[in-house]
């Protein structure tokens, strides 16, 4: 079971998180003091940290700083401060993300699953990996960093080639646009860029020279999709 860490001074808030949580079947602990949520931050006994910026104690920009240099446990940062420095610097500093206050649970549901899914994904990328690989048409030689359609060659980007292979690797499966941006294009996703989009409609151009069904698609607000076999 997957186990959350908050720490926050707002008692009726961390209350309200906690029973959301438990619902939807996740352990979680709060804290509401900056040296003792960072104590038991470093202890890596949580699969994740939601973690308030104005603390008692030690605030919570120094809290993380503090805690990435033991820990590279995921941190959703909290916020009733809108300035964009806040955000700026914490993401500087290492946080995952952050969320403004007043938020509503089922939006800090959908940001933790996110944050989890993505970490997911790094560690998948991380572990040995076949060197070829077949979907459909399209054949990946990892060794050479070449994908070929129906024997021919693609001549892609890096950028292209990082793309394509995390969905084929992930055939089947929805890719978020946020998990592909920070893992192929090695960003965060930005309102309103469409550098993502471009490289998605290069490597369908690319791919329709010699094969010209549909096998990139676009689910609106999720993400992208290989389709696999005979979808």
């Amino acid at each position: 079971m997957t186990s959350i860490l908050m720490i926050d001074d707002d008692m009726a808030l961390t209350q309200l998180v906690a029973e959301y949580l438990q619902l939807d079947g996740y352990q979680f602990t709060a804290v509401h003091q900056g040296p003792e949520g960072l104590e038991l931050a470093k202890s890596n006994a949580f699969q994740l940290v939601l973690l308030d910026i104005m603390l008692p104690g030690m605030d919570g920009l120094t809290v993380l700083k503090q805690l990435r240099q033991h820990s590279y446990c995921p941190v959703l940062m909290l916020t009733a401060r809108g300035d964009e420095i806040d955000r700026v610097v914490g993401l500087e500093l290492g946080a995952d993300d952050y969320l403004a206050k007043p938020f509503s649970p089922r939006e800090l549901v959908a940001r933790i699953k996110a944050i989890l899914r993505r970490v997911e994904l790094v560690q998948q990328q991380q572990q040995p990996q076949a060197s070829s690989l077949q979907v459909n048409q399209l054949k990946l030689d990892s060794a050479k960093r070449q994908i070929s359609v129906l024997d021919n060659p693609l001549v892609l980007t890096a950028t292209e080639y990082q793309i394509l292979e995390l969905l084929m690797r992930h055939a089947g499966d929805v890719v978020s646009k946020e998990d592909l941006s920070q893992l192929a294009l090695g960003k965060r996703l930005q309102p309103y860029d469409r550098s993502l989009d471009m490289h998605i409609s290069n490597i369908r151009k690319k791919i329709a020279q010699y094969d010209e069904g549909e096998k990139i698609q676009t689910l609106r607000g999720l993400g992208y999709l290989l389709l696999q076999g005979d979808n």
